[in-house]
Order: C-alpha cells, then sequence, then structure tokens
C-alpha cells in the first residue's frame, strides 16, 4: 500500500471524524456511545494543537486520509507532564495492511523527539488486535481496570499498556 505520512489539518476533521464516529458505532475501541459532532472535533483539533501534540496522519495518493495517530495529556497534574496518553485509527476499509504499525511506530517517535517518558494505550481487554500490536511494539501491560466500560450491553475491561522511553535527558519538576 502507497501512503505518505504528513501532519493532519483542519482539511482532515472531517475524516478524522468519521474514523472516530466509526469507532464508536462499531467496536469498544472508544468507550463512547455517541458519535461526536463536527464541533466536538474541532475543540478536539483546537486544543491538540494549543498543547502542541501531533496528530499524524497517513495519505494516499489522492490526499485522503487513511489513518491517524495521536497523543495527548495522560492526567492534568503537572507530575504527570512526561507521560501521554496515545491513540490510533485507521479507516475500516484499509485496517489489516499494516497502517496501524507504521503510525503507532510514528507517534512513538514524535514523543521521543518531544521528550515524553511514557506513552499509555488504553485498549479494550478484548481487543486482541490492539494488544497483539502494542506488544510487537514493545508496549507492556501494566494493569486492567475490570469492568470499567459498559458498553453493547456488556462490561468491558480496560487495559494499560504502556511503552517506556529513553527522553526526557534532564527531567525537571517545574
Amino acid at each position: 500500500m502507497n501512503y505518505q505520512l504528513k501532519p493532519c489539518t483542519e482539511k482532515q476533521l472531517s475524516e478524522i471524524l468519521a474514523i472516530y464516529n466509526d469507532a464508536i458505532l462499531n467496536s469498544t475501541a472508544l468507550y463512547e456511545y455517541r458519535t461526536r459532532t463536527l464541533d466536538v472535533i474541532n475543540v478536539w483539533y483546537a486544543d491538540k494543537l494549543k498543547d502542541g501534540y501531533p496528530i499524524v496522519g497517513a495519505f494516499d495518493a489522492d490526499n485522503t486520509l487513511l489513518g491517524f495517530a495521536s497523543y495527548g495529556k495522560f492526567r492534568v497534574q503537572p507530575a504527570y507532564k512526561y507521560a501521554v496518553e496515545h491513540s490510533v485509527y485507521v479507516r475500516p476499509d484499509k485496517r489489516g495492511a499494516g497502517l496501524g504499525k507504521v503510525l503507532l511506530h510514528e507517534i512513538v517517535k514524535k514523543a521521543e523527539e518531544h521528550g515524553f517518558h511514557v506513552l499509555v494505550g488504553v485498549i479494550d481487554a478484548k481487543n486482541k488486535i490492539s494488544i497483539k500490536l502494542h506488544e510487537q511494539e514493545g508496549f507492556v501491560l501494566s494493569g486492567i481496570i475490570k469492568e470499567s466500560g459498559y458498553k453493547f450491553g456488556k462490561w468491558l475491561d480496560a487495559a494499560f499498556y504502556q511503552l517506556t522511553l529513553k527522553t526526557p535527558a534532564k527531567p525537571m519538576e517545574d
């Protein structure tokens, strides 16, 4: 599959919205019930820009978004400033072609470049494909919060996977 990695811009927000909404409606990748609106995605995008967090997209030759990855604050307390929670989403018709791995690898690279120390992925414990992908990339299971979500008429367990990076070179407490 031919693709190009580059930052997503406002032009991709409707495509990002479609990918998110498919995940909400058809999977447990997001513990959400209702689809998002373009207004919600606009706020999400503005927050990413304000905080300096990347949104990396994989694009085909026609500049159509095939998938994207990003990260954001893990928790708001200042001592968590070196930890980020990431996400990777691929269009349903492009899954299974290795784009998730490419996007995950790229977002890890961005986290290293920006001096983060830990990437956290919160994955539905039954999502074997995402768990395998993360484990192949060096993520380790840090814990499971049992029955922390409820969707599609059943309790869901949230598995926390983390990758510890060698960055930052000189962490500070300010």
